[in-house]
């Protein structure tokens, strides 16, 4: 972990309620960390529900083909996590490991292994001996106690300089349903289909098809609209889990997409999944500013977001944020590289409310006194019009700095 805390970290946490019918614990492993938490169990009640959605990398992690295949069942009883180690690219010794956890998991609380999910997070490459995990579970089983999550989301940091939580409470018929959730991310991000770590849990009693159709859909403008430097990991892992515990307080099953008591319920989730996205990007390795991107004026909206990625993964773009220079040409070039249908002629570009070019060229009002001023706050909107159609798509990034390749030239020493 970064010793300094992101200049964009959030000022205090919010109070992390219970959810009904989860326990929770956290151990100190020593997978590669010493003198801190690096084991996270989540313990749930009978019933519970469960969706997915993993990285796109043709070199997944052990653990998420593990996930994936249990997936299946849509029920669960407990999550195991650990950071330090990703438990990626290593061969069959990884499938040992999470049998081996997987195995060791059920026993502790007496379930199928098919119910037991795990993801892993940390340095691609090298072997994880599942003993490091597998002799904490019967303790963490039985000391997993309802709070806990910020110590959940201590657990799971890697590179990350603060912990990520976000909660929401929703009115579902007459009772309330409670939504927490914690990531971990700050490298290595360029989500296709999810992102880093991130778990969801709730009260709520909702069908595993619907828990499905609900994150998977949730994640296109949030976890999927976030880079921090346009690299996919192999480990991204988004999970829900609904445990149905609400049904005692009046609320009944969900079973259909539509029901409208979803209503409230998938806002709130999707307002939480972009809440935990954004701060991811705030800690993005040597962070220093946030940068939303905007796209506008495109042949379509698959199109802007394709341009909108062009310019967030750009690294002249990023270090130009970071040196606090309203480098328009540079936005151009991502606009030009990203093979998407663009007029040079027709092109407008703002940093905030400064219109830096229209036309094709320079605006004539342009002042580079106000551009600088700008640059200077640690939150940047900057907008790109196509002027050739109505697609439009807004991500988010942040600026590169020095420290980011102090960061990832260390990572494994």
């Amino acid at each position: 972990m970064s010793s300094a805390v992101s200049p964009l970290a959030p000022k205090k946490y919010p109070e992390m309620p219970s959810v009904d019918g989860v326990r929770v614990a956290t151990a100190e492993a020593g997978v590669k960390y010493k003198g801190r938490t690096d084991l996270l169990t989540m313990v749930f009640d009978e019933g519970t529900t469960v969706a997915g959605v993993f990285t796109r990398s043709k070199c997944p992690s052990a653990p998420v083909e593990f996930c994936r295949e249990n997936l299946a069942g849509g029920l669960a009883r407990m999550l195991v996590v650990n950071s330090g180690n990703a438990n990626a690219f290593t061969g069959k010794k990884g499938r040992v490991t999470t049998a081996a956890v997987g195995d060791a998991a059920a026993s502790a609380l007496g379930v199928n292994k098919d119910t037991v999910f795990m993801a892993s997070t940390g340095v691609i490459g090298e072997p994880l001996p599942a003993e490091r995990i597998t002799g904490f579970l019967d303790d963490m089983v039985r000391d997993a106690k309802p709070e806990g999550w910020l110590d959940a989301a201590k657990a799971i940091m890697t590179t990350d300089t603060y912990p990520k939580v976000a909660t929401a409470t929703v009115k579902m018929g007459d009772a309330d349903v409670v939504i927490n959730g914690i990531a971990k991310g700050a490298g290595m991000i360029a989500p296709d289909m999810a992102t880093m770590l991130s778990f969801v849990a709730t009260d709520a009693p909702i069908a595993a098809p619907v828990l499905q159709e609900l994150l998977s859909k949730g994640v296109g403008k949030t976890f999927n609209a976030v880079s921090v430097d346009s690299d996919t990991s192999t480990s991204d892992t988004l999970m829900m889990f609904a445990t149905g515990a609400a049904a005692r307080r009046g609320v009944s099953p969900i079973s259909d997409s539509r029901d409208p008591r979803l209503t409230a319920f998938r806002r709130a989730l999707n307002r939480m999944l972009k809440n935990l996205a954004l701060q991811v990007v705030r800690d993005g390795e040597g962070a220093r500013k946030q940068v939303e991107i905007t796209v506008t004026g495109a042949k379509s909206a698959r199109s802007a977001r394709r341009v909108a990625f062009s310019i967030a993964n750009s690294p002249l773009v990023k270090t130009a944020v970071a040196g606090e220079d309203a480098n328009w040409g540079r936005v151009v070039m991502a606009v030009g590289k990203a093979g998407e249908p663009a007029e040079r002629d027709l092109l407008s570009i703002w940093f905030g409310d400064i219109r830096v070019a229209r036309d094709g060229e320079r605006d004539p009002d342009y002042s580079e006194e106000a551009a600088s001023a700008y640059m200077k706050k640690d939150e940047i909107s900057l907008r790109v019009d196509l002027g050739i159609g109505r697609g439009k798509a807004t991500v988010w990034t942040c600026d590169l700095t020095k420290e980011y390749v102090a960061i990832n030239g260390d990572y494994r020493s």
